[in-house]
């Protein structure tokens, strides 16, 4: 499954609506309302959990996954060393990012991308991404109805 930075994972487009999504994965195995009221959808088989923005007509906004066969720029990234993403990374000119540590997890922030890299013991083991804005800090959704 790859990773599309802003655009997507596999064939999920950011601007997608739930129908659209079920189109291509069938429904969820679960879904749940966050606490800003959105609808996160969570799908099993894929290890992701898709959030459906409730401000913005219900489209796909995000998407957190600690799927094994996710793959960045060709690579494999979940299961892997961070000192080896990060090279990957760095090679693509994603070099700026943010650093926080909660309780011993390092996370790691590409604003420009909008790509979250969670790390633990020094192996990522789960990645968020979601959709960018424009210049007029709109959403620039992917998917086009």
């Amino acid at each position: 499954m790859e990773v599309k930075l802003k655009y997507g994972i596999d064939k999920l487009l950011f601007g997608m609506k739930q129908k659209d999504v079920e189109a291509i994965y069938g429904k969820p195995n679960g879904q749940y309302n966050d606490e800003e009221d959105n609808i996160v959808y969570v799908y099993n088989a894929y290890k992701m959990r898709l959030t459906f923005y409730d401000e913005e007509e219900m489209r796909l906004g995000y998407i957190t996954s600690t799927n094994e066969n996710l793959e960045l720029f060709g690579e494999q990234i979940i299961s892997k060393k961070w000192s080896d993403v990060k090279k990957v990374l760095t090679e693509k000119k994603l070099t700026q990012f943010e650093t926080e540590i909660v309780d011993g997890t390092e996370n790691y922030f590409f604003e420009n991308n909008w790509l979250f890299v969670n790390v633990d013991y020094g192996i990522v083991f789960k990645i968020e991404i979601g959709a960018i804005f424009t210049d007029n800090d709109d959403f620039d959704w992917k998917f086009k109805a």
